[in-house]
């Protein structure tokens, strides 16, 4: 009985690793510190035009509510973008804000307090998909 239990514990443990994807992102558990209450996000982040959105996985999407550590990781992102639609990975801690009723937007926001890294994203996955209208003329 306390081998089945120490093997359920050991898969449980095992599932919160952090793992990449196909498409190389990290994927991590976001997780509480006790001591502050911020969480650990990290995935790709995008800031483009005013608006800010951070990727975890394949599934997971909060908008970043801009402010001024927004433009702190802006800035540090810069030097790792080839072309402004680039995304970058990055390790941040920051609070979970739920959106507001009656706005648009994701359903949750994060509000980023403190940095911890920012790295350069695969090359080949930071190809944006840029159209471009030409002109037509009939003869």
């Amino acid at each position: 009985m306390k081998k089945i239990l120490l093997l359920c514990m050991g898969l449980a443990l095992l599932g919160c690793k952090d793992t990449k994807n196909e498409t190389g992102v990290e994927e991590t558990t976001t997780g509480v510190s006790a001591n502050d209450g911020l969480t650990l996000f990290a995935g790709e982040y995008i800031y483009y035009a005013d608006a800010a959105v951070l990727q975890i996985g394949s599934s997971s999407i909060y908008g970043v509510i801009l402010n001024e550590k927004t433009k702190e990781l802006n800035a540090l992102a810069q030097t790792y973008k080839e072309e402004p639609t680039d995304g970058v990975l990055v390790q941040v801690r920051g609070l979970i804000v739920p959106k507001p009723e009656g706005e648009e937007g994701w359903p949750n926001s994060i509000e980023i307090k403190e940095i911890i890294s920012v790295k350069k994203q695969n090359s080949d996955l930071n190809k944006a998909v840029i159209l471009e209208q030409k002109g037509y003329v009939e003869d």
